[in-house]
């Protein structure tokens, strides 16, 4: 009985041996990763830096039909190998002119966020979403999504001037009611054809098999709490197709789900809630 006792101590002992090391292995490649990104970002920041003074003082075109561009890619591939496309060596270029202070630069984003980052023109809009990347910890293809979306565009409606350079220089800020509302909302994940009819429970059928995503197009703080939440009333009972809560503004927020228009019945419903 003893002897079990130990064997059994050991193996437990064992296992938290192998999850020790386990979490170490995983921060140090963690780091390893975010020290190799940072590093990555910054030389090519450094050679975007190098091609923009080059063009300078020798007067080169800067122009995307520059021949320098070509020249360099091929020459740069020849001598160092891959990872030298003519279009990478542009947005390097491209990278450096919209990044002009290094210490601008965020190692939590990759050398391809900055690409889908560099190809948005607007300087307001584009540090919009990198704040949003870094805050909200969007991958390549959320940052697509949104960025198709016009997501900074919805936002931004329902802003005035001094709320969109807010905006672009802190990301989405949760302070009020009004803040978490976007209009309109984009679901085009859900994959419905456009000129398909669908009913009410089939439109919650598929959010709720996409949950995820539509937590995302919804925005920050929002966590799910049920669908077809009871509410009694006077021995009434009435059903809230989607229930959230929101922990930021600390509230629950319900969504009652309306193929057509909404009539003042709907209204008084979401009213009486």
């Amino acid at each position: 009985m003893i002897k079990e006792v130990k064997a059994k101590n050991t193996e437990h002992s064992y296992k938290r041996l192998i999850n020790s090391i386990g979490k170490i292995l995983e921060e140090g490649r963690r780091q390893t990763f975010k020290a190799v990104n940072t590093i990555l970002i910054k030389t090519y920041w450094e050679i975007g830096r190098q091609i923009v003074e080059y063009e300078n003082k020798n007067k080169e075109s800067a122009g995307y039909g520059s021949k320098l561009f070509e020249k360099l890619a091929k020459d740069l591939r020849q001598e160092y190998g891959r990872g030298f496309s003519r279009s990478n060596v542009i947005y390097m270029r491209l990278f450096y002119s919209k990044y002009q202070k290094s210490q601008t630069l965020s190692d939590q984003l990759s050398w391809s966020h900055y690409i889908e980052l560099l190809g948005i023109e607007e300087d307001l809009e584009r540090k919009f979403y990198e704040k949003q990347c870094i805050s909200e910890g969007w991958s390549i293809r959320e940052l697509k999504r949104q960025t198709n979306s016009a997501l900074f565009h919805r936002i931004a409606l329902s802003k005035d001037k001094k709320g969109v350079l807010e905006l672009s220089k802190k990301g989405q800020i949760i302070q009020k009611e009004e803040d978490i509302i976007k209009d309109p909302y984009i679901l085009e994940f859900l994959k419905l054809p456009e000129n398909y009819k669908y009913t009410e429970k089939q439109l919650e059928q598929k959010i709720i098999d996409n949950l995820q995503m539509f937590l995302l197009e919804l925005g920050k703080g929002f966590s799910f709490v049920a669908r077809q939440y009871r509410i009694s009333f006077e021995n009434k009972h009435f059903y809230v197709d989607l229930v959230f809560y929101h922990r930021i503004l600390k509230c629950f927020v319900l969504i009652d789900l309306k193929i057509g228009e909404v009539n003042h019945l709907d209204i008084g419903q979401m009213n009486l809630y």
